[in-house]
């Protein structure tokens, strides 16, 4: 699958970079408060509050800074509003790249990622100009050590999912948005708490890019990525094994 593809290439990426931690606390306490804010502040009876703080946890954040995260949405200085925003635009070589974002400033938000897209050969377009390239799906992720396949597929189609793949890296369990936290609490439940548990939006087709065009387009992430309003990036592309090797040499 191209979604599947283009995980491996980010992760492969991602592990010859330098991790900002301090950028990727900031998201996941936005995260956290505006979590908060909009529903409850009981991570037990707000799903989408839990999932944030199931993020922090696998980051090593410290329990006093997730509390105060959300001490911060209900009480003194939760004043601040922050919007959900989703961008949608095509990057070098004609990749569809989806932007989701939380931000107090919208013009500021638009304005940089506009730029991003500008600088790096692409546009930005309307809302849905690139979206029905894309599902908008669950997943969830655990470890190799987890279970074997056959104790995984059992237990995700039991708990309702929809589909498993099983690699040398693990287990990818995919989900529908409707029934996304449920299945992800019975896998809990089960398994303990996964690497990764979120809705995301998976590629339906995939760009297959060259080194040049690779370049390219994992320039342009990079600045989404490093931008503290930008929570998540989705783009269908996929870079072949030897491509990639070379760019990360």
């Amino acid at each position: 699958m191209a979604g599947h593809s283009q995980f491996k290439n980010i992760m492969h990426r991602k592990g010859a970079q330098d991790i900002k931690r301090g950028r990727i606390f900031a998201k996941i306490i936005r995260e956290i408060t505006v979590s908060a804010r909009l529903g409850l502040p009981d991570p037990t009876l707000n799903p989408r509050l839990r999932s944030a703080m199931i993020a922090a946890r696998q980051q090593n954040m410290p329990k006093d800074t997730i509390d105060r995260a959300i001490k911060k949405a209900t009480g003194a200085g939760g004043d601040q509003d922050f919007f959900e925003m989703r961008y949608e635009g095509y990057g070098p070589a004609g990749v569809a790249v989806i932007v989701e974002s939380l931000t107090d400033n919208k013009n500021r938000t638009a304005s940089e990622v506009r730029t991003a897209f500008a600088k790096s050969g692409g546009a930005l377009g309307e809302t849905n100009s690139v979206a029905f390239m894309f599902s908008r799906l669950g997943v969830v992720r655990y470890g190799p050590t987890v279970g074997n396949e056959d104790t995984m597929l059992e237990a995700a189609i039991e708990a309702g999912a929809e589909n498993v793949e099983t690699s040398a890296d693990g287990h990818e369990i995919t989900v529908s948005i409707d029934d996304f936290f449920a299945v992800r609490d019975a896998l809990v439940a089960r398994f303990g708490v996964a690497d990764l548990a979120k809705l995301e939006w998976r590629p339906n087709v995939a760009v297959t890019l060259d080194e040049g065009k690779a370049a390219s387009v994992l320039k342009l992430l990079d600045v989404l990525e490093d931008n503290d309003d930008v929570q998540n990036v989705y783009a269908n592309f996929d870079i072949p094994d030897a491509v990639m090797a070379k760019l990360s040499a």
